[in-house]
């Protein structure tokens, strides 16, 4: 039994690390063990110096947050809020968990009959349950400041390292005697500090305030940390650096705009949204297809030839490109919103949390394709309120009457304090239902706004 169990153990390893699919032909494991310059050739035994690392950058973060992000948040006027608590009441929450989260009048007069209470006292239950999931703007600045300080840190490292390297300024370089090409040391690093990054934001996700994209983020880092190690095991290191500093030059764009919004700067949120759109535009519509593409599909294909992991790692690539086409058109359409803002018919600005918190935050997954397409960003529900509602009575009052006359506000968008809302969107109609994960470098991905 043991024997049997060792030798299709045996034959399973061997599957997974044939050679025949991770290595050109006539290229052996052997041959990349070899003395080499640097840091010697990469291979999966390196990735376990990622696990210490990620704990290290885990804890830098938990500092940072404490004694860096807070004190600016509460700087800039963010209060530490208290969560509020709601009244405990079996059945409202079956309702909420099982039914729905956005009662209509019908179903808010027959839990009225029900429990016996007051329509407006249930409809605040719902909306305070609502808001019991959602992490305080305190929690998300401090989030956004940590990945704001790591995306802009990352870019100015690859960017300075790239700069150096012959590959950047010719790409037929990345292929040249592939796939024997030797580590150097600030390429290791920059590798493994990016994948170790990675594993750092699926340890958090645990210990941080949960929220419903949860399982979607989680997936997203495990197929972000498995695509960059696959990159690393077939030695497509340098074009993967170059996929990388292509993503990460506006990702700390995009968190820089959110700590805008929570700061209540509107005017700097809707120009650093709209700098983010464009950069956005120019890397993933322009450089990374006339670049990118151009020298794994064409050069790799002209100096190395194809093999199965190359089809693979392109095949991706090319999924990539079709998503940012997408995404494209969704951050435009937003983008356009804030450009004309003295012309439209809502008031207040751009609200970058309606763009998804995940959007660009993290890399690769060809489980993208799973998620469904819809998306409308200024997509108008029934229930014409915010999740984040002020704590005043009148605005209260006001939501009240707006949500049981099912009218729609003027502008036409869900608004708060002059903001656009994009808290649910059209979470009870399942339309945003989109993700979309880049290979290597940040990704756009579409969930309820947090």
């Amino acid at each position: 039994m043991a024997t049997a169990a060792a030798g299709a153990l045996g034959l399973l390893w061997g599957w997974l690390w044939s050679e025949r699919f991770w290595l050109p032909q006539n290229v052996s494991w052997a041959d990349l063990e070899g003395p080499a310059d640097g840091y010697g050739y990469p291979r999966a035994r390196h990735m376990l110096s990622v696990f210490p690392l990620a704990a290290g950058i885990f804890s830098v973060r938990l500092l940072f947050e404490r004694f860096i992000a807070k004190p600016c948040a509460l700087h800039v006027g963010i209060e530490d809020s208290v969560l509020y608590r709601v009244e405990s009441n079996e059945t409202l929450e079956k309702v909420f968990i099982s039914i729905t989260k956005y009662p209509d009048e019908k179903r808010l007069e027959g839990l009225s009959k029900q429990l016996d209470w007051d329509v407006r006292k249930i409809q605040c239950w719902f909306r305070h349950r609502r808001n019991q999931d959602k992490p305080p703007t305190l929690t998300k600045f401090c989030e956004s400041m940590w990945r704001l300080t790591f995306y802009l840190f990352i870019f100015c490292y690859g960017i300075r390292f790239l700069w150096l390297t012959p590959w950047f300024w010719d790409t037929r370089q990345c292929w040249q005697n592939y796939p024997y090409q030797p580590l150097s040391r600030e390429l290791y690093y920059y590798y493994i500090m990016e994948l170790a990054f990675y594993w750092s934001l699926m340890f958090s996700q645990f210990i941080d305030v949960k929220r419903k994209d949860f399982l979607i983020m989680f997936v997203h880092h495990l197929a972000t940390i498995g695509l960059i190690a696959f990159s690393y095991i077939n030695n497509m290191v340098r074009v993967g650096t170059l996929v990388m500093c292509l993503h990460d030059s506006s990702d700390f764009l995009l968190e820089a705009a959110k700590l805008a919004n929570y700061a209540k700067y509107q005017r700097l949120c809707d120009s650093l949204f709209v700098i983010f759109s464009a950069v956005f535009m120019v890397t993933r519509l322009g450089i990374y297809p006339l670049w990118i593409l151009n020298t794994t599909l064409f050069e790799s294909w002209e100096m190395i030839g194809p093999y199965p992991s190359w089809w693979l790692f392109n095949g991706l690539l090319l999924i990539l490109q079709v998503l940012h086409v997408i995404w494209s058109y969704l951050i435009a359409r937003i983008a356009f919103k804030a450009l004309i803002r003295g012309k439209v018919t809502y008031p207040g600005g751009l609200d970058p949390d309606s763009v998804p918190s995940a959007l660009l935050s993290a890399p690769p997954s060809f489980l993208c394709l799973l998620g469904s397409a819809q998306f409308h960003p200024l997509h108008v529900s029934k229930d014409d309120r915010s999740d984040v509602e002020s704590s005043s009575e009148e605005e209260e009052d006001t939501s009240h009457t707006n949500n049981l006359s099912g009218r729609s506000s003027s502008n036409g968008a869900n608004c708060v304090n002059g903001h656009m809302g994009g808290s649910h969107w059209a979470e009870e109609h399942g339309t945003y239902k989109a993700v979309g994960n880049p290979l290597f470098g940040a990704s756009p991905h579409l969930q309820a706004c947090d």
